[in-house]
């Protein structure tokens, strides 16, 4: 799990150690449940940091077009070429927003590059700038603005959702967010095998009842 750049199914993991689904589903999870990027506790993106919002999940049949009964929001902010952050949200507010980048972007971060969201107004202040890539006029690169990078991000967590995970839900999302900050943030870690496994054992089990409560 740690190593595959899309993720390893509860049904991948079945096959592979010969164990009920709901085994192996357990085990998915608590492995996840040791993923959290701590101490990435409060603002670590500085320099220029691109933020982008989008929405995770499958879609109910039969309640018309664009129902969104099981989806949820996602907020990213990846700093250029350093780490991502990832945090599901209610909505994209304006509030929700800016609070999401308070608490992910350093106060002293160069540029936040946007698309034209009208929610992330007035997240500039007299240390930070921040641009726009106009994506309804189909600007997507302004000299080095843009917001490719996170969105790189978002299609490797929407291929892991269709290739091998093929539904995630709401009530779990925190966890498969863990998962790809991790693997993500440690892609050029040799060492992230021994990483995770030393986050295993050093942190608290995720029991199946706690798991499905």
């Amino acid at each position: 799990m740690c190593e595959s750049k899309k993720g390893v199914s509860a049904l991948q993991l079945k096959r592979t150690l010969g164990v009920a689904y709901q085994t192996a589903w357990h085990l998915c999870h608590r492995i996840r449940a040791a993923m959290p990027n701590r101490p990435l506790e409060g603002p670590t993106l500085f320099g220029v940091v691109e933020v982008d919002e989008t929405l995770v999940g499958g879609k109910k049949r039969g309640k018309g077009h664009g129902y969104r009964g099981n989806k949820t929001w996602v907020a990213g902010a990846i700093q250029r070429d350093g780490q991502v952050r990832l945090e599901q949200i209610p909505n994209v507010r304006r509030t929700t927003l800016h609070g999401f980048i308070r608490r992910t972007v350093r106060d002293e971060a160069e540029a936040i590059y946007t698309d034209e969201l009208k929610s992330y107004l007035g997240i500039e202040d007299d240390d930070t700038r921040h641009v726009t890539v106009i994506h309804g006029a189909e600007q997507w690169v302004v000299g080095d603005v843009h917001t490719d990078s996170i969105e790189g991000v978002w299609s490797l967590f929407k291929r892991s959702i269709a290739g091998s995970f093929h539904k995630i839900s709401v009530k779990h999302m925190d966890r498969y967010l863990s998962e790809l900050e991790w693997r993500f943030n440690n892609r050029g870690n040799d060492r992230i095998f021994i990483d995770t496994l030393r986050r295993i054992v050093t942190t608290d089990v995720l029991t199946y009842r706690d798991l499905v409560a």
